[in-house]
């Protein structure tokens, strides 16, 4: 899955992120495209807290991240 929040600012990618990881298979990752600088340490912090994987950060061409989150239960 990947949740588009190009374009919104903190905590706006983190919402969606809650929002929606439910909706994957345990396990899988979910892709979150952002290009606010605080979801690039704000995502994988929620991560830690709610024990969730941050998997890795990729940089996008156009600016911004795709932040890849593993659900784990």
């Amino acid at each position: 899955m990947t949740i588009d929040a190009l374009g919104r600012k903190c905590p706006i990618p983190i919402i969606m992120l809650a929002e929606r990881i439910n909706e994957v298979p345990m396990r899988d990752v979910v892709a979150v495209l952002a290009d606010d600088p605080a979801a690039f340490t704000d995502i994988p912090a929620w991560c830690r807290l709610k024990s969730h994987e941050h998997v890795a950060s990729y940089e996008l061409p156009q600016g911004g991240w795709s932040i890849h989150v593993r659900r784990n239960y």
